[in-house]
């Protein structure tokens, strides 16, 4: 049985997550301990944890505030996890599997019907799933641990880039090259497919930076 801290922070990372809770947004300990139906001190433990995940700010006597990421941090942010991508991907491609491929080339044709159909939220799980297999792959379990607190952080913005115009073919031939380059279980082209989809969903981030936000 969980415990009632561990359902306050889930049931407020979840909503930090999914942007139902927006930047700068302030949490009012009262009303989230009302709204979860927990005392008050457990509210404050769970926002401790998510402070320590960077997705809120705790200041004395002004409580806590959802954690807001300038463009610059969020760049940053991306140049870190594209150099990470890349090893990962070079190291998947010489360990992936015959059957990790083939879920690769599921995946990918699952996430262009969803393109087709307009499906864009299934559209970003499939991308997760596609991702998840290649650190599967990966031995770089230390940069796989990097990269998924990353994501964590920029969720919000992320997810949004799929609905950028253009963005969406752009994101899909980006994961077709990718698969192609595991499947030839070529380690340098791997490294470059994956640091050219990080780049350029980091250009995509900075070019529409007001509207994401």
């Amino acid at each position: 049985m969980r415990r009632p801290a561990e359902i306050a922070y889930e049931f407020m990372k979840e909503r930090i997550l999914e942007g139902i809770y927006h930047p700068s947004q302030k949490l009012i300990e009262n009303d989230l301990a009302v709204e979860i139906g927990v005392s008050r001190n457990t509210v404050k433990k769970a926002l401790l944890k998510l402070e320590q995940e960077n997705l809120v700010v705790l200041e004395n006597n002004k409580g806590a505030t959802i954690k807001s990421f300038s463009l610059d941090e969020i760049s940053n942010y991306l140049k870190i996890r594209e150099v990470l991508e890349g090893l990962i991907a070079a190291d998947a491609a010489q360990n992936i599997t015959d059957e990790a491929i083939e879920q690769l080339e599921m995946i990918l044709s699952e996430m262009k019907h969803h393109l087709q159909t307009m499906q864009f939220d299934a559209y970003s799980q499939g991308n997760l799933r596609f991702h998840d297999v290649i650190y599967r792959a990966s031995n770089n379990q230390q940069a796989v641990d990097m990269v998924r607190i990353i994501k964590q952080q920029l969720k919000r913005v992320q997810f949004k880039t799929i609905l950028v115009p253009g963005r969406n073919e752009n994101s899909f031939e980006e994961h077709y090259a990718i698969l192609e380059a595991l499947r030839s279980r070529d380690p340098g082209l791997a490294e470059i497919q994956l640091k050219k989809h990080v780049a350029n969903v980091r250009h995509t981030i900075i070019n529409h930076y007001n509207v994401l936000m």
